[in-house]
C-alpha cells in the first residue's frame, strides 16, 4: 500500500509542514467562529483552496458545522490546475498524506462510482502536484477524526462531464452517509469592485443550487470559479439526495486579508442541507397531489398490497393473488410506488399510462421499486423495517399549451420531446419548494433536455395529478 500513498506537497508552504502548529493553526481557525448550526442533515460543502494564510479562516466556517460528525466517507471534487487531461480522474487505491497522517481512499465506493461513470479513469499524474483536494483534508482531519475518502480531479467541467461525475456518485453510494465537498476558489486576479460583483453572481447560483445556471454564466464570462465544475457536481449530488437548503457561510477575498485591492482572488464557504422539514416528507403530504376518490380503506388495501409484495420477494416465497373487492382498484390507472428509508429516496418506479388495474399496478411497481430501480442496488431483508411505502394513483394525462396551467403542489409533469420524455411528479416541487418555472426545467432535465426546451414548439407537456398516500400518513 506504501507505493500507493500520494505523499503530500503544499505542507510547508501552503499550510504549516508541523503537524502540532497545523492542528493548533485550524484550532485557532475554528476558535475565531462562533457556534452556528444548521437545523437538517449536511450532505454538501464547498470550500476554498488557496493557501491556508488566504482562505483557511473562509474554510473554517464549513468545516466546523462537520466537528465531531460521523460519514461512512467523503467525496472530494477539485478542479486540475497543474495537468490537462479529458474526463475525471479518480485516486482509486492507498490513500493521502498529510502531517496529520494518511486518509485511506474508499476503494469499493471508488470502484462503483468508475463503473457507473464514462468519464471517470485513474490518472495519477492528475493527483501528483494537485493541491485542491490536499487542501481540505487537514480541516476533515481535526474535524472528524478518522475516515476514507474518494479524491476526484476534474480535467473538464462542462455541463455533460458534471452531470456523468454526479450522476454516478449519486448512483454508487446508495443509502450511505457521505459527505461530499466542492473545492473552488472564486474569480482571479481582477479589482477588488470588480471581483466582489462577479462573485456575487457565482454566491447567487450557489444559493439556488442552480448548477445549470452557474456552468452557464462560467461559459459566457459572467463569473468565475477555478472549481465551478465541482462546486457543480457538489449542487447535482446534493440536490438528488435531498438537499433543499443551501446556505452562503462566508464571502471574502484576499484583498481583504492582505490589504492589497488591486488584483484579488475571491473565496467562499457553503453548506448544502436537508432540511428537518423536507427530512419528514414521507409522513404526510398535506396539500400535495389531489384526491381522486380513493377511500381510507381502498388506500390501505393497496399499501397492504405493496408491503406484501416485497415481504414475499425478500423472503423468496411466492406473492399471493391479491382479490379485491373494490370496483375503483380494479379500474386501470396509471401509478408509482416511492419507497424512502430515513426519509431518503430508496426506489421509486411506475406506470404513467393506465394499463392495468391499479392494484395490478402497485403489485409490479413494488416490487420494481425494490429489486429494479437502477439507481438502488436490489433492496436487502435488514432494509426492510426502515422503509417507508408511499403510493402516487395517478390521474390521467393532460396536454396543457402553456405552463400558466402547471398548478405546483397539485401537478405532476410529464414532457415528451422527440425520442426524450421525463416525469416528476407533484410531490417532487412540493418537497423541494420549487416555483412552477424551475418545476418544468428540473422536468425537462430529468428527460436530459435542456432547461428551456419545454419552450420548443415541437415539446408535448402533459400534467396529472395524484392521490398521494404513505404507511407513515
Amino acid at each position: 500500500m506504501n507505493g500507493d500513498i500520494r505523499k503530500s506537497v503544499i505542507a510547508g508552504s501552503w499550510y504549516p509542514g508541523n503537524p502540532k502548529v497545523l492542528r493548533a493553526d485550524i484550532e485557532n481557525f475554528f476558535h475565531n467562529l462562533t457556534e452556528e448550526k444548521v437545523k437538517g442533515r449536511i450532505i454538501g460543502l464547498i470550500a476554498p483552496h488557496a493557501g491556508y494564510m488566504y482562505s483557511g479562516q473562509v474554510a473554517a466556517y464549513a468545516y466546523k458545522l462537520v466537528r465531531g460528525a460521523t460519514f461512512d466517507a467523503v467525496i472530494i471534487v477539485g478542479p486540475s490546475h497543474r495537468v490537462s487531461f479529458r474526463g475525471v480522474s479518480v485516486y482509486n487505491k492507498g490513500g493521502y498524506e498529510t502531517p496529520l497522517g494518511v486518509v485511506p481512499v474508499d476503494a469499493a465506493l471508488a470502484e462503483k462510482i468508475m463503473t457507473r461513470s464514462s468519464v471517470t479513469s485513474c490518472i495519477p499524474s492528475a493527483h501528483t502536484q494537485e493541491h485542491s483536494v490536499e487542501i481540505q483534508l487537514p480541516f476533515l482531519q481535526v474535524a472528524l477524526g478518522e475516515f476514507s475518502f474518494v479524491p476526484f480531479v476534474m480535467g473538464d467541467q462542462d455541463r455533460q462531464t458534471c452531470e456523468d461525475l454526479a450522476e454516478a456518485i449519486f448512483k454508487a453510494i446508495g443509502n450511505q452517509n457521505v459527505l461530499i465537498i466542492g473545492s473552488s476558489d472564486l474569480s482571479h486576479f481582477h479589482p477588488h469592485e470588480k471581483a466582489v460583483k462577479m462573485d456575487a453572481v457565482v454566491l447567487a447560483h450557489i444559493e439556488r443550487m442552480d448548477a445549470q445556471g452557474l456552468l452557464e454564466d462560467m461559459g459566457n464570462n459572467v463569473c468565475e470559479a477555478c472549481g465551478g465544475g465541482p462546486a457543480a457536481v457538489t449542487m447535482m449530488v446534493a440536490k438528488k439526495i435531498g438537499a433543499d437548503r443551501v446556505k452562503v457561510l462566508k464571502y471574502d477575498n484576499s484583498g481583504d486579508v492582505t490589504g492589497d485591492r488591486t488584483s484579488v482572488v475571491g473565496y467562499t464557504s457553503a453548506v448544502l442541507y436537508a432540511s428537518e422539514t423536507s427530512m419528514v416528507k414521507d409522513q404526510g403530504h398535506n396539500g400535495v397531489g389531489d384526491d381522486t376518490g380513493l377511500s381510507e380503506a381502498e388506500k390501505k388495501v393497496l399499501l397492504d398490497i405493496a408491503k406484501k409484495t416485497i415481504e414475499c420477494r425478500l423472503s423468496a416465497r411466492n406473492v399471493p393473488e391479491f382479490h379485491v373487492d373494490s370496483a375503483r382498484l380494479g379500474e386501470k390507472r396509471g401509478a408509482f410506488v416511492t419507497l424512502k428509508k430515513h426519509g431518503q429516496l430508496r426506489g421509486c418506479i411506475g406506470y404513467i399510462e393506465a394499463i392495468k388495474p391499479l392494484y395490478k399496478t402497485i403489485e409490479e411497481m413494488a416490487i420494481a421499486s425494490a429489486f429494479n430501480d437502477p439507481r438502488f442496488p436490489p433492496l436487502r431483508r435488514e432494509e426492510f423495517e426502515h422503509l417507508a411505502i408511499e403510493i402516487s394513483a395517478l390521474t390521467p394525462l393532460k396536454e396543457i399549451k402553456g405552463i400558466n396551467d402547471i398548478e405546483v403542489g397539485i401537478h405532476g409533469i410529464y414532457i415528451i420531446k422527440g425520442f426524450y420524455s421525463g416525469l416528476l411528479l407533484p410531490q417532487v416541487a412540493s418537497e423541494h419548494k420549487w416555483d412552477r418555472l424551475t418545476f418544468i426545467e428540473e422536468t425537462c432535465h430529468k428527460a436530459g433536455l435542456p432547461p428551456q426546451a419545454w419552450k420548443d414548439k415541437d415539446t408535448k407537456i402533459y400534467i396529472f395529478s395524484a392521490d398521494i398516500f404513505s404507511d407513515k400518513d
